[in-house]
């Protein structure tokens, strides 16, 4: 048992909140969001997901939102909101200052603990983002920024103590036994210490509640949500859970014993990837090329233009692709394209 951690606690905790201000991005992380916020053919969406694919980078970009919306805007829960805010030109500004680790390299102060802690992270929020789906929740894009952030409190008591992760949870194999042992130990939780930094960072008080509670003893609402998903990313990594716990918990979101054996099913093989193209595709380049970008919500005009062709020749192309995969109109015909692996 480890003990003597409340000496100086406070004084540990502040200087892990310092150290947290620069917490390095994965180099190909940051290298992505830069390459597609430059290319003006990029979705919107390509650059979100370019930078929720990386903690730090969500960190910066909410922070920094936050900074610039002011009490009018309210505060900025989620990446899209974010972007709206910095634009593309402010993120790649962000994004050429902030600080970078390669997997391959020692990190000073880090070692490996970016890449495993960025691995939990993107796997917590593919399962927020199933649940997200299956419950139809509303506020989706709040919730998968809770997701990514929701063991950021493990960051600092990493920094603050030597003997953290490894002889606090020694013996300990499930999410729960986890935060007993730091309750114990620290007297304090880790989703309380993230809590607190998401908090002195300013990010809204319901995205730091949900970091806060997601382990509480009455946890609800979206906190109850990521902690469901964190137990989910356990289990699609073949990590120890505990099945009564895991039902208690779906039951607390509303989920059904059914809905929840479906997303187990479903995690391992990558809930929310793409689908892979397992037909040929009849469309031609070009038709393809029409698609996706009636697929991102360009209208005829502005798909012309980017392809140097007249609005009829647009219009034609998509007659033949209508054609083709027997659809009946835009929606559709994204759809089938979309389900076939071919956008």
């Amino acid at each position: 048992m480890v003990r003597g951690h409340n000496e100086g606690h406070g004084r540990r905790l502040i200087k892990a909140f310092e150290a947290l201000e620069s917490f390095p991005a994965l180099a190909a992380s940051r290298d992505r969001v830069l390459e597609v916020v430059r290319d003006e053919h990029a979705s919107t969406g390509e650059v979100i997901r370019a930078i929720e694919s990386d903690v730090a980078l969500v960190i910066t970009v909410l922070r920094i939102a936050n900074r610039m919306a002011g009490k009018k805007r309210g505060r900025i829960a989620s990446v899209p909101a974010a972007l709206e805010i910095l634009t593309r030109d402010g993120v790649a500004a962000l994004a050429s200052r902030t600080r970078t680790f390669d997997f391959f390299e020692r990190t000073p102060g880090w070692e490996a603990a970016p890449e495993r802690f960025r691995l939990h992270a993107i796997a917590t929020q593919v399962a927020a983002d199933r649940l997200a789906r299956e419950l139809e929740y509303p506020e989706r894009d709040e919730l998968l920024c809770a997701a990514l952030l929701h063991d950021i409190g493990k960051l600092v008591l990493m920094h603050a103590y030597p003997a953290y992760p490894d002889q606090i949870h020694r013996g300990a194999r499930t999410p729960e036994e986890r935060v007993h042992r730091e309750r114990r130990e620290l007297g304090v939780d880790h989703g309380v210490v993230g809590g607190v930094l998401a908090r002195r960072w300013a990010l809204p008080t319901r995205l730091a509640s949900a970091i806060e509670r997601h382990h509480a003893d009455d946890v609800s609402g979206e906190a109850a949500l990521v902690r469901l998903a964190d137990m989910l990313a356990h289990y699609a990594h073949g990590q120890a859970i505990t099945p009564g716990k895991l039902l208690e918990a779906a039951k607390l979101c509303g989920l059904s014993t059914k809905q929840l054996r479906a997303v187990l099913y479903e995690l391992p093989h990558g809930g929310t990837a793409e689908r892979r193209a397992v037909e040929p595709c009849p469309l031609s380049a070009r038709e393809l090329e029409v698609l996706r970008r009636l697929a991102e919500g360009k209208v005829y005009k502005q798909i012309a233009a980017e392809l140097g062709l007249s609005t009829s020749t647009v219009r034609t192309h998509l007659h033949n692709t209508y054609a083709k995969l027997g659809a009946v109109d835009r929606a559709q015909a994204v759809l089938i394209a979309t389900e076939r692996g071919w956008l």
